[in-house]
């Protein structure tokens, strides 16, 4: 059998995950247009999602891979990337605006529209954070530009003109990060990688309303199993969406009550209304006969709540009935449902139709079909992908491919790190285990190798984790090598001229045999000029100092500056990290700012990273990483991060374009910095006081490794990690009075 080809670079694979079934679609664009060439399709055999939330992975992966797998026969090659689309009950939507300004008429270019495009999703943001749900963690995963404005005109595209003042409105879209990452781990069990992330109804939106269309007050109803999208436009823009956990499983649900039936059975009956007999066979084994008119009227009663949630979120979203209205997903596809739709709105039966008839305008094929409504999300999902229509803004790649990541404040190269499955010792490196031992009754110790260090850069330059990260940025990162560890044989011990006898835990030993810890070794004879004792020389030799392993956390453990004293000298210059470049390179600022600059510790800039060499970080990165802690300068001023401090619905952030010889990096008009408030917690039973961060951002337990008292440079065996007695990672948030555990796990 011939090895298959690996997928091409011009190839798109969508997979839609739906509630009850998974549909996947290959092909590639063009003419500007998406060329279908394969279509595959499977039902979950047991209910392994719920309102659109994955409850069982491996199921979901399972039935993913068999989806994949039937492509690739059909195409005879590999797929390997993916893109995919998210949903679930608990989406949230924002928004957001900005404003950027130039000192002259400049053209627009792709790199402003982004950073405006990006500055008003920082707005949706900080919006987002303020809410009831500010405690949990969100993914952006998709947002849409509800209207640009060039020079107070209103403009339906940016790109190429000419101006000053512009202006951007969007609509952003969250999940929760237990959404997200439990679809990211649907692939990863499937051996996929993610090429792109975006919204279920985004996708679907641009598969059946296309740009065109927009200025026309439509809406699209993209009904599943499990969940419902709405998405509303007019006069050319997305205006919003929201989602109702009002979907098909109603109807099969009602069903399944009505005639005592699996889930199975039901969703077959439900598609058997329009004949005029039903056969099915019941959880009792007997076998039933029913008319499809009864079926009809058993799903009467769900339908018209269907109908009416639709009607209710339309009209929550657009404020009236539509111009027309799109009914997609499998669940449209219900006898009567479109009727009913239309009833309730209060709206012409010929205003509301099934999609697929505007297919052809953004996709074709020559083998299939394309006008079924239940396409919708994957042709939505290929469409976006190959057709450049999902807004990535805000992306950030790491080692050359989009990295996961959720908004919670500002963001450090660490915190982005350990969201996409890297951990501290990926970082730090492990030291080798070392290699203790008894002889004649003395004790020995070998040391373990060091850990080769890792690389870490930032936009091709070294960088140190404590960075902050931007939209746009690259990150390049190669984990740490554990080092060796200690290997010791007789021979190596005792010397190849050694002659005598020797035996290891009482048993006579040959001398080639390699050695394990808490090994008894006793000899007799001579050992060629050799001493016996361990001798600095012998632990020279394997380059490492000659100290008892259980004196090395009391020497890491006090730093040479006092942990109190380090908070206070990062909150320091009471004015934005993003403006102190500026200020050092632009000798007439108003004298009136300056006493503000002074109130920093008296000591020269350029001695700044010597006091701050004690961190707990590998020591060959600790000047670089307290440098960084301000952000690294005058190319990142004025860049918006991940979330402004901006109060509102929909507040708008100002960017004013004075530096033109760096365009890559707008100036913007930054808020003032909201210092955080103080947090106390349990810290391996004795209390923490840490005080407020600069940036007003929460704590993590990563923040407090420094102060565990644990060699991180160094360590020889695993770290136990709690919080309130449950485990948890690194990027776990702290909550006032918390009771953390940081500590060696038992050897």
């Amino acid at each position: 059998m011939s090895k298959r080809k690996p997928q091409d670079s011009e190839m798109i694979f969508a997979l839609d995950i739906g509630t009850r079934s998974i549909i996947g679609i290959v092909g590639r664009v063009e003419d500007e247009r998406f060329r279908v060439l394969a279509i595959e399709k499977e039902e979950h055999g047991k209910r392994a999602m719920l309102d659109g939330q994955i409850e069982d992975i491996a199921q979901v992966a399972k039935v993913a891979r068999r989806v994949t797998d039937r492509l690739e026969e059909k195409l005879d090659c590999t797929l390997e990337r993916v893109c995919v689309a998210a949903a679930g009950r608990a989406l949230r939507t924002e928004k957001g605006g900005s404003t950027l300004e130039f000192p002259e008429v400049t053209r627009v270019t792709n790199d402003i529209i982004s950073r405006l495009e990006s500055a008003a999703v920082s707005e949706a943001e900080a919006v987002l954070s303020q809410g009831k749900d500010s405690q949990r963690r969100f993914y952006l995963v998709g947002y849409t530009v509800s209207g640009y404005h060039l020079d107070r005109y209103p403009m339906t595209t940016l790109r190429g003109h000419n101006g000053q003042l512009l202006e951007a409105e969007v609509v952003a879209t969250f999940l929760p990060s237990e959404v997200v990452e439990s679809l990211y781990a649907v692939m990863e069990a499937s051996g996929l990688e993610v090429a792109s992330l975006t919204l279920e109804p985004i996708a679907a939106l641009n598969a059946v309303i296309p740009a065109d269309l927009r200025l026309l007050n439509l809406v699209l109803a993209d009904i599943g199993a499990g969940t419902s999208d709405i998405a509303v436009c007019r006069d050319g823009a997305v205006v919003g969406y929201t989602m109702a956990t009002v979907a098909g499983d109603e109807i099969t649900e009602e069903l399944m009550r009505r005639y005592l039936v699996p889930f199975s059975t039901a969703e077959h009956m439900k598609t058997q209304m329009s004949e005029g007999t039903v056969v099915y066979r019941d959880v009792l084994g007997l076998e039933q006969s029913i008319t499809g008119e009864q079926v009809r009227q058993a799903v009467e009663k769900p339908a018209k709540n269907l109908a009416q949630e639709i009607a209710q979120r339309v009209i929550e979203l657009n404020g009236a009935a539509p111009s027309a209205l799109f009914l997609a997903g499998g669940g449209s596809k219900l006898e009567g449902l479109r009727e009913l739709v239309a009833e309730v709105l209060d709206m012409d039966e010929s205003r509301v139709a099934l999609a697929g008839n505007n297919y052809d305008i953004s996709a074709f094929s020559d083998k299939y079909e394309l006008n079924d409504p239940e396409y919708a999300t994957p042709l939505g999902i290929a469409v976006s992908a190959g057709l450049g229509l999902i807004s990535d803004s805000y992306r950030i790649m790491l080692n050359g491919k989009p990295a996961k990541l959720f908004r919670s404040g500002t963001l450090t190269v660490l915190e982005l790190l350990m969201m996409n499955g890297f951990s501290s010792q990926d970082l730090l490196g492990r030291t080798g285990k070392n290699l203790s031992i008894t002889v004649d009754g003395q004790h020995m110790v070998f040391r373990g190798r060091p850990a080769t260090p890792c690389s870490l850069r930032l936009n091709g330059e070294e960088t140190a984790p404590s960075a902050l990260v931007y939209a746009g940025d690259s990150i390049e990162f190669v984990p740490a090598v554990p080092g060796e560890s200690a290997r010791q044989s007789l021979r190596d011990l005792l010397g190849a001229d050694f002659t005598g006898s020797v035996t290891v835990n009482g048993q006579r030993a040959e001398l080639d045999i390699l050695l394990n810890t808490g090994d008894q070794v006793s000899t007799s004879g001579q050992h060629a000029g050799r001493e016996m004792s361990p001798t600095p020389e012998r632990s020279e030799n394997r380059a490492v100092p000659p100290i008892p392993v259980l004196e090395r956390p009391e020497r890491r453990a006090a730093p040479p500056i006092p942990a109190s004293e380090r908070p206070e000298r990062r909150t320091a210059p009471p004015v934005p990290t993003s403006e102190r470049p500026e200020r050092r390179t632009a000798p007439p600022v108003p004298t009136s700012e300056r006493p503000e600059r002074r109130t920093a510790p008296p000591i020269p800039a350029s001695e700044r990273p010597e006091r701050r060499t004690a961190l707990p970080v590998p020591t060959s990165e600790r000047p670089e990483d307290r440098t960084a802690a301000p952000a690294p300068a005058p190319e990142r001023t004025g860049e918006p991060n991940f979330a402004a401090e901006k109060p509102g619905t929909e507040t708008s952030v100002s960017i004013s374009y004075e530096e033109q010889e760096k365009p890559a990096r707008p100036v913007s008009t930054p808020p003032k910095p909201a210092v955080g408030k103080s947090l106390q917690v349990m810290l391996n039973g004795k209390v923490l006081i840490l005080p407020g961060k600069a940036e007003g951002g929460p704590y993590y337990v990563m923040d407090l490794l420094e102060h565990s008292g644990i060699d991180f440079d160094n360590l020889d065996r695993g770290v136990e990690l709690q919080v309130n007695g449950t485990n948890c990672s690194f990027t776990q948030e702290l909550r006032p009075r918390d009771d953390v555990v940081i500590r060696y796990l038992e050897k």
